[in-house]
């Protein structure tokens, strides 16, 4: 190769060593085609196949972006106070009026925007201008009314409802000491104890009947709302063993309780129409009188309780006397169907007036100690056909069962809820 280039002139021999250096050059150079080339071995070689439903982590440098993104929104909850309305609440907030009668205004849902209730809340959010995109309202604890700003301004108002799920729950205890013990360690709440005993208030007198040993069972409603548990709802289905006599209760979409044969658990007349301490004084044909100092009849029961205890009628009927004398004090008489009268004697207060139409467990005075009587108490009297019956044994009248039009559906509701309550009574007792 060096005697072919000496053999030209020396002229061209040195532009023949420049172009075969800047052709060297050029060949070490990698052409635009070569390094596309190499891209994709690259992206093919770190290629793999993706299994569908699986999760893979990406790449710190790509970043997920999302058209409902909070990142520039803030919260903030504000709780409704006695006197508040939504102007003193927004003015609070440094919300513009305007902003308010937007939202009151959009629609006939928007109304519920003025009707706040104390203690409930509002929940505004704002985005990063400091302007207000979304009210909320939490009405009930499964629904949300919200209010939500439009992209030309205006506000929309829609009720949004939570996802409720309703199970059931079974309760069950035994009596040691009293029954409310009884129902606290068996996991009932205090509204739950009060309405097993509202069931069979009628079969059971929970004051005077309740014996060590007896024991109840209970079908409860229990309540999730968007997947958290939310409480109990109404006792579905319930027994109760009082002295060895079984009582059990249904209940049915009228919300009323019934045996399961279909006989209403309520009858036309409450066995004790107060919440008392003792019974002070039985009906009796010879009693001694603690204040005349003599032996008398005593026609009918005598409730001690604390004064101002609520007195509630027995049964529906008619006030045909409310007053006061030396002997009764204050008093109210109440007619009901059937020849039937109760007396309610001895009030610190009287809650009815003669001639008013009074419902069963409607409040109609307060226990007190006025006339003839040596302590607080409720004398209650119960009078058939004008005779003297003592209230705690007279036969009381049921209410009216099931209707014949839905007896065959109950029927089967309670045969269905009954089982359940059986099944789970046999699942704790194969557990002991």
């Amino acid at each position: 190769m060096r005697e072919f280039i000496h053999s030209f002139p020396k002229q061209h021999r040195y532009a023949l060593l420049g172009a075969l250096g800047l052709l060297f050059v050029l060949l070490l150079l990698p052409s635009e085609s070569a390094e596309a080339s190499k891209d994709v071995i690259h992206v093919a070689a770190d290629y793999q196949e993706l299994a569908v439903g699986q999760e893979y982590p990406l790449p710190l440098e790509i970043k997920a972006t999302s058209h409902y993104s909070q990142a520039n929104t803030s919260t903030k909850q504000v709780r409704i106070k006695s006197g508040d309305s939504l102007a003193t609440i927004f003015q609070r907030q440094n919300v513009p009026q305007k902003t308010m009668l937007q939202i009151t205004r959009s629609g006939k849902l928007s109304q519920q925007f003025t009707k706040l209730i104390p203690g409930k809340y509002l929940t505004f959010t704002f985005d990063e201008n400091n302007e207000l995109i979304e009210l909320q309202y939490a009405t009930q604890a499964v629904e949300t009314l919200v209010a939500k700003r439009l992209d030309d301004g205006k506000f929309e108002t829609e009720l949004e409802q939570k996802e409720t799920v309703v199970t059931e729950k079974y309760f069950e205890g035994t009596i040691n000491s009293n029954f409310w013990n009884a129902g606290v360690m068996a996991g009932l709440n205090d509204k739950l104890i009060m309405n097993l005993a509202n069931i069979f208030q009628w079969d059971v007198d929970f004051a005077l009947d309740i014996r060590e040993g007896d024991h109840f069972s209970a079908l409860v409603e229990q309540i999730f709302i968007d997947g958290e548990f939310a409480g109990y709802g109404e006792i579905l289905a319930a027994e109760f063993t009082n002295q060895n006599d079984d009582f059990s209760a249904v209940r049915y979409s009228d919300g009323r309780y019934y045996t399961p044969s279909g006989d209403s658990m309520q009858k036309t007349f409450l066995r004790a129409p107060v919440s008392f301490k003792y019974i002070s004084s039985s009906f009796s044909n010879r009693r001694y009188h603690p204040v005349q100092k003599r032996y008398k009849a005593h026609r009918g029961v005598d409730y001690a309780a604390s004064t101002g205890t609520p007195v509630f009628a027995a049964g529906d009927g008619k006030v045909i006397k409310s007053g006061y004398d030396r002997f009764n004090g204050h008093h109210v008489f109440v007619e009901h169907g059937g020849g039937i009268t109760t007396k309610y004697i001895h009030f610190s207060k009287r809650k009815v007036r003669k001639g008013a139409k009074v419902k069963q467990g409607q409040v109609i005075g307060l226990v007190g100690a006025t006339g003839l009587a040596a302590g607080p108490h409720l004398h209650y009297e119960f009078l058939v056909n004008g005779v003297h019956r003592n209230p705690r044994t007279v036969s009381l009248p049921k209410a009216n069962p099931i209707s014949k039009d839905e007896k065959q559906r109950f029927l089967a509701l309670a045969e269905s809820r009954m089982d359940m309550l059986q099944h789970n009574k046999n699942l704790l007792l194969a557990m002991r």
